[in-house]
C-alpha cells in the first residue's frame, strides 16, 4: 500500500473530538471541513496558569537524500506515548509546495506514522503559505510604488533588500529584471518558506506582536544611510490583515487520534526550520509531552531552535531525541552514495560493519550538540524490515557509550504507535534527568564570534572565512544596533560541514560566508554559506509529473 492508501484505509476522528482529547472545547476552535480546525489564540490567555508540559525535540543525524524519517519518529512518538498513557501532542511544520511537487514529495509522515487528512496537510491545509506569499509581495508592491510616486522617505534603490515571494521551486526566478516606468533593474523571488515574512508568522506570540515584527522588516537604506523598514511604508496594517487568520495554529491528527498542529513552515537550511510558537505554546498547556521536530540535523534546525525559537518563546526543551538510521550512517562511512530517485546500494542496505563503525562519527556529534545546550539525548534508530538486529543492537550500545542517556529501536513505520513504544518510554524517562538547558552563545558577543562558535562547536569547524561583502554586511548591521541578534546559518543539510560531499564527521575544514542578511522582523541575521540558494530548482523528474486527479472519482492520486 502506499502512504495515501494507508492514510485512505483510516476514518478520521471529528476534529472536536481531537481537541477535547486536549481540553480544547469547541467554541476555541474555527473549523475547516470536519478534520482540521484553527485554534484561538483566546486559550492561551484562559490556560495561563497552568503547568506546561513536557517538551521534547526531535531531531536527526546529517540525512541521505532520501531523508531519516524524522518526521514519522515524531509522529510515531507521540502515539507512543499515547499508547503508554500519556496526554500527548506532536507539532510539525507545514510541508512546503516546492518539495510536495519537487523531489522531497509531501511532509506528512508515511507507512503508519501519519498525520491526517494528508492530501489537505500537504497541498494548501487552511490556506497560510497562500497568505505569507501575498503579505510579503504587497510589501513588494507598496515599495516600488513608493519610488514610482517620488521616492519621499529618500530610500536608496541600490540598497534594496527585500525581493519577492512565490511558492514553488523556479530556478528561474532567481535572479529577474524587472522593468517598465522605474526603468530596468536587478530583483530576484524567493520560495515562500525562505520569506521572512514566513519567519515572521512563525515567531510571533500574538496578534500584536505579529504586527510589531511586520514593521521593523528592513527593506533597505536611505540615501543619508539610514535604515528604511516597513512601517514607513504605510502597508503594515494590510500585510497584518493577511496573515491574521495564518497566526492561528492548524489542529489535525495523526493516523491513531493523537492531536498534531501543523502550522507555519520555515525550512530547516535557509530558514529557522521550525513550527510556531504559538502551537508549541497552546500545546504545551494542553498537553503532558509535547513532541516538536526541528528540520534537518542537529546542525542546522536544532541549533536554531536553541537558540532563536527558545529565546523567543521562553521554553526549556526537556530532552532530544536524535534519529539515525542505519543506511546514513553508513553513507557517512563510505558505504556508498544515495542518490534520489534511484536504487539504494548494497552497502549501505546491506551487512556492512566496517561503513556502520566509521559513519556513527557523525551521530556522535550530533549527540554532543545537543548536550552541548544541557539536555539528555535519546538517540531513536529508525528500523527499515530488512536492517539487521545485530547493527541496530550496536548503534545502541555505542549511543549509551558516548553519550546517549538511552538509545531505543523504533518501527513505527511498519507498526505505528506500537513500534515507537520502547522510544517513548525511554522519552519519559528522559524527561525525569535533570537538565540545565543553556543557550550556546550570549548575544552580546559580534556577529563574527557568534558565527564563529556555530560552526567550531556545532560543525566542528577548523573556522570561518568571510567574504568581503560578508564583512561589509556584519559591519552595516553592527553599526545599524543588529549586532545583538541571534544568527540563523543556511547551509547544506547534507554535511556537518558546508560541503554536501563531506561526509562523517569532518574536521579542520573552513566554512565560508558569502553573505549575511538582516531580518529584524524576525529577530536574528542570516549568514549565507558559499553555494545556497533561497529558491530551489526542480528536479529532472519533479514529483508533479506523478501527481494528478482520478478521472472518475475526482480523487487526488500519486502524492506522496
Amino acid at each position: 500500500m502506499t502512504d495515501l492508501d494507508i492514510a485512505h484505509s483510516v476514518k478520521p476522528s471529528p476534529i472536536i473530538d481531537i481537541g477535547l482529547q486536549l481540553g480544547i472545547q469547541p467554541e476555541d476552535l474555527i473549523q475547516y471541513g470536519p478534520y482540521k480546525a484553527k485554534v484561538s489564540l483566546g486559550l492561551l490567555d484562559r490556560l495561563k496558569d497552568k503547568p506546561r508540559g513536557r517538551y521534547v525535540l526531535v531531531t536527526a543525524i546529517n540525512p541521505t537524500p532520501l531523508g531519516e524519517g524524522k518526521t514519522t519518529t515524531s509522529i510515531g512518538l507521540a502515539m507512543g506515548l499515547t499508547r503508554l498513557g500519556h496526554r500527548a501532542a506532536v507539532t510539525l511544520r507545514q510541508p512546503s509546495l516546492g518539495p510536495v511537487f519537487g523531489i522531497k514529495g509531501g511532509g506528512t509522515g508515511g507507512g503508519r506514522a501519519q498525520v491526517l487528512p494528508m492530501e489537505e496537510i500537504n497541498l494548501h491545509l487552511t490556506g497560510d503559505a497562500h497568505a505569507v506569499s501575498a503579505s510579503h509581495n504587497l510589501l513588494s508592491a507598496f515599495l516600488d510604488n513608493h519610488l514610482y510616486h517620488g521616492n519621499e522617505i529618500g530610500f536608496d534603490p541600490l540598497t534594496m533588500m527585500w525581493p519577492r515571494a512565490l511558492g514553488i521551486s523556479d530556478r528561474a526566478l532567481r535572479e529577474v529584471r524587472l522593468g517598465g516606468e522605474m526603468g530596468d533593474r536587478l530583483s530576484r523571488f524567493v520560495i515562500t518558506e525562505a520569506s521572512e515574512v514566513m519567519a515572521v508568522l512563525a515567531l510571533a506570540t500574538d496578534h500584536h506582536d505579529l504586527q510589531r515584527r511586520l514593521g521593523r522588516i528592513l527593506v533597505g537604506l536611505k540615501k543619508s544611510s539610514d535604515p528604511v523598514v516597513a512601517q514607513e511604508l504605510g502597508c503594515v496594517g494590510s500585510m497584518a490583515v493577511l496573515l491574521r487568520d495564518a497566526l492561528l495554529p492548524n489542529l489535525v491528527q495523526t493516523l491513531e487520534g493523537t492531536p498534531a498542529f501543523v502550522h507555519t513552515g520555515p525550512f530547516g537550511n535557509i530558514a529557522h526550520g521550525n513550527c510556531s510558537v504559538v502551537s508549541d505554546a497552546i500545546a504545551l498547556r494542553c498537553a503532558g509531552f509535547v513532541v516538536t521536530e526541528a528540520g534537518f540535523g542537529s546542525d542546522l534546525g536544532a541549533e536554531k531552535f536553541f537558540n532563536i525559537k527558545c529565546r523567543v518563546s521562553g521554553f526549556k526543551p526537556d530532552v532530544a531525541v536524535v534519529v539515525a538510521t542505519l543506511r546514513a550512517l553508513k553513507l557517512h562511512g563510505g558505504g556508498g552514495v544515495a542518490k534520489a530517485g534511484a536504487p539504494l546500494p548494497v552497502g549501505l542496505t546491506g551487512p556492512n560493519q566496517e561503513a556502520l563503525s566509521k559513519g556513527f562519527a557523525n551521530l556522535e556529534q550530533h549527540i554532543a550538540n545537543a548536550k552541548a545546550h544541557g539536555i539528555p539525548v535519546v538517540v531513536a534508530v529508525n528500523a527499515f524490515k530488512d536492517d539487521l538486529h545485530a547493527e541496530l543492537d550496536w548503534v545502541r550500545r555505542r549511543s549509551r557509550e558516548v553519550g546517549a542517556a538511552d538509545a531505543a529501536v523504533s518501527t513505527h513505520w511498519a507498526d505505528g504507535g506500537k513500534g515507537a513504544e520502547d522510544l517513548a518510554d525511554a522519552v519519559v524517562k528522559a524527561c525525569r534527568q535533570p537538565a540545565q538547558f543553556a543557550h550556546l552563545y550570549e548575544l552580546s558577543w559580534p556577529i563574527r564570534k557568534k558565527i564563529e562558535t556555530i560552526a567550531t562547536k556545532m560543525y566542528g569547524a577548523g573556522g570561518v572565512a568571510f567574504e568581503p561583502e560578508a564583512e561589509r554586511q556584519m559591519d552595516m548591521a553592527e553599526a545599524l544596533g543588529f549586532g545583538q541578534l541571534p544568527v540563523c546559518m543556511a547551509k547544506t543539510p547534507l554535511s556537518l560541514s558546508h560541503d554536501p560531499v563531506l561526509k562523517g564527521r569532518p574536521t579542520g575544514f573552513t566554512v565560508p560566508v558569502k553573505e549575511l542578511r538582516i531580518l529584524a522582523g524576525a529577530g536574528f541575521v542570516t549568514a549565507v554559506c558559499s553555494g545556497m540558494q533561497l529558491m530551489p530548482g526542480l528536479p529532472k523528474r519533479p514529483a508533479g509529473e506523478r501527481i494528478t486527479l482520478d478521472p472518475v472519482s475526482g480523487q487526488i492520486i500519486g502524492l506522496s
